[in-house]
């Protein structure tokens, strides 16, 4: 059972890396207007970011097309090692309560995902426990599934914060201010006007997004036993693209306020010597950033950006799904030959 998970997990940490790589590079424009609009702060006699299409001329006007592709580098490195992490974690809990990970099946109930002579269908349950116990989660595809999904949201957001602290500054950097060159550039300045702790501002509301996930993978997962309900075929292209679809845009909504706050908090540069006239250091968490958020801009504020997020990740995890159980077939079935 061992190896075999081991198999599983390699075949996960692939798919996950190649899903994140191509999304990406697909969808870097759209990441840069809505980290852009999430950033914008209301500013008494100082005209914002009015809109998306405005937004949007203002990159281009202020830096050409490449204004659009700002922080891909630290995007792409975030990504990778994101979804890498996040599926290796995710399959591998769920081979460890006996289900089938998430590119080999639809779930315990149905699993038709790969081709017939592939032998990936099977359950493999753990071994048996004192009087004949097994774990009872694995009976309950929902329980697991948010068990799973929790536990890889942590795991990838703790490891892989510093890179998004990172690519956010990249991507929010105004006209007048002095440009990361690149990724190590932007590291080490950092690191040593803000220390450390930077690269952790803003992990306590990505923590929080592990709900985001929560939602979304449990019901792309039940999503995806009702579209291959009377079919013993793999599940088509179109199905998955929407199934992925359906599933991120109701996380993303329940969600959303999360990742304001965290942009938020990303974009806040506070030097080391940034200190109270006491001495303390000036403290500016995520329930003061709320607060003050939603004094200075009204609820609304928290959803600032949704409707260009909505047109960036449900794209962006369509595409990242797809390639991952395109590259999860391609993979058992290359293994297996």
């Amino acid at each position: 059972m061992g190896a075999r998970q081991n198999k599983w997990s390699t075949n996960s940490m692939i798919a996950g890396a190649g899903g994140g790589l191509v999304a990406s590079v697909a969808t870097c424009p759209l990441d840069v207007v809505k980290t852009k609009l999430q950033a914008q702060r209301a500013i008494a006699g100082q005209q914002g970011y009015l809109g998306v299409l405005d937004t949007a001329r203002k990159i281009f006007h202020e830096n050409g097309f490449r204004g659009f592709y700002r922080g891909l580098g630290p995007t792409i490195l975030g990504y990778l090692p994101t979804w890498a992490i996040y599926f290796a974690v995710y399959d591998g809990i769920k081979t460890l309560f006996g289900q089938a990970p998430l590119g080999s099946s639809i779930s315990s109930a149905s699993s038709a995902s790969y081709p017939r002579g592939t032998h990936t269908q099977e359950r493999i349950y753990p071994a048996a426990q004192v009087k004949g116990y097994q774990p009872v989660i694995r009976e309950h595809p929902w329980s697991l599934h948010i068990l799973s999904a929790m536990t890889a949201g942590a795991t990838s957001t703790i490891c892989t914060n510093p890179l998004w602290v990172i690519k956010t500054r990249f991507m929010t950097q105004s006209s007048e201010e002095v440009k990361y060159r690149h990724t190590l550039e932007a590291a080490v300045r950092i690191y040593r006007s803000e220390g450390i702790r930077a690269f952790y501002r803003g992990l306590l509301p990505s923590l929080l997004g592990i709900l985001h996930v929560a939602v979304q993978f449990p019901l792309y997962e039940q999503l995806k036993v009702l579209a291959q309900r009377g079919s013993d075929e793999p599940l088509p292209s179109q199905k998955i693209l929407a199934c992925s679809a359906l599933s991120k845009m109701t996380a993303s909504v329940a969600t959303y306020p999360h990742e304001v706050i965290r942009t938020r908090l990303q974009t806040q540069r506070r030097p080391l010597s940034d200190v109270s006239s006491d001495g303390m250091i000036k403290r500016q968490g995520i329930i003061y950033t709320t607060k003050k958020l939603i004094l200075k801009e009204g609820w609304t504020g928290l959803y600032k950006g949704l409707s260009i997020n909505l047109f960036r990740t449900v794209p962006n995890s369509a595409v990242t799904m797809l390639t991952y159980e395109l590259l999860m077939r391609h993979l058992v079935t290359w293994r297996t030959s």
